[in-house]
Formats: structure tokens, C-alpha cells, sequence
């Protein structure tokens, strides 16, 4: 089987929809942020803040790379992994990519206790939100189904995803 490979911005429920979705179908889930910070023994935050974004990208290429050629996964990936092609490729070998969005004002209510994420720490927290929702327009258009996640429960949203892989035959 294919792996499940969760794309979208953060905050769209990526990590939370996949332990759900991994659990119903009795497959591991993987959490590509995790999965670095056990590698380079440091928070993302951390990565960020001392090594830059560059790094930490890098870090996404050479995960995906170790993964290669692994089925059978349903993989969380961090927001941005999918603003470099070369992922998209890398995750699109073996993989069923499915974007999980919500709006500005969805995502500003889940992230706005939290304090763990590099890329939301800087200026007005809405407005940072906003600009990066607009520059990543069409990134995320990768996917071969998208599911708002401000509109649905987390049962729902992993019904529409196993809906949705029943019907195209990737599962039985």
C-alpha cells in the first residue's frame, strides 16, 4: 500500500489527523518534524532560531530521502515541506498526498496559545497567518484531495480520507 502523506499549512490539524487515521487502519504513522528533531536532537524551534530555515529544509530532503522505497505509512509533514519540488517528488514516489486546510481565522484560534512555531513567532500573529497563507497560494495544489478542516470533526475528516481511498482502490 501506498503511503497516506498529510500536506497542508500548519495548524491544520496534519499531526493529529494522522494518528487518528494511522490508528484506524493499523499503520504507522510518522511525523516528518518529529522524526528531525529525534535525528538532530533539537526542537524545530531550535533549528530555526540557531541554524536557519535553510537547514531545517534540508533536513525535510534527507529525511524524505532516508524514507524512500517505505510503504504502507501515514506520513505528517511539516507546512512548509512541500514549497520544495524536489519533496513533492520524493513524497509523490510512494505516496497519496492529501491537503488538510482551514481558514486564517481557524488557524489563528488553534496556534495562538502556542509558541512552538518559528515561522508564527514574528509581528501580529493573525496578520502573519494571512501573509503566509497568501504566499503559499497553489502550493499545496499538489494534493489529490483536499479536506477543510474547520468545517468537519477529526472522525470526519479521516472517514472522508478512508471514503476517498476505498473508492480510487487504494485500500480494500
Amino acid at each position: 500500500m501506498k503511503n497516506i502523506v498529510l500536506i497542508g499549512f500548519m495548524g491544520c490539524g496534519k499531526t493529529v489527523v494522522g494518528r487518528r487515521l494511522a490508528a484506524r487502519l493499523g499503520l504507522k504513522h510518522v511525523d516528518t518534524d518529529r522524526e528531525i528533531e529525534k535525528v538532530t536532537g533539537k526542537t524545530v524551534a531550535q533549528l530555526f532560531a540557531k541554524d536557519g530555515p535553510i537547514r531545517f529544509r534540508s533536513e525535510e530532503t534527507l529525511l524524505l530521502k532516508k524514507m524512500d522505497g517505505k510503504r504502507g505509512l501515514v506520513i505528517s509533514t511539516g507546512g512548509g515541506m512541500v514549497l520544495n519540488q524536489e519533496n513533492v517528488e520524493l513524497l509523490k514516489t510512494d505516496g497519496i498526498l492529501v491537503h488538510l486546510y482551514a481558514d486564517a481565522q481557524v488557524i489563528y484560534n488553534r496556534v495562538k496559545g502556542k509558541r512552538e512555531r518559528p515561522l508564527l513567532n514574528r509581528g501580529d500573529l493573525k496578520k502573519r497567518i494571512e501573509t503566509l497563507l497568501e504566499e503559499r497560494a497553489g502550493v499545496y495544489d499538489v494534493a489529490e484531495l483536499t479536506i477543510d478542516t474547520g468545517k468537519y470533526t477529526l472522525d470526519e475528516i479521516v472517514e472522508q480520507i478512508i471514503q476517498y481511498l476505498r473508492e480510487r482502490k487504494y485500500i480494500q
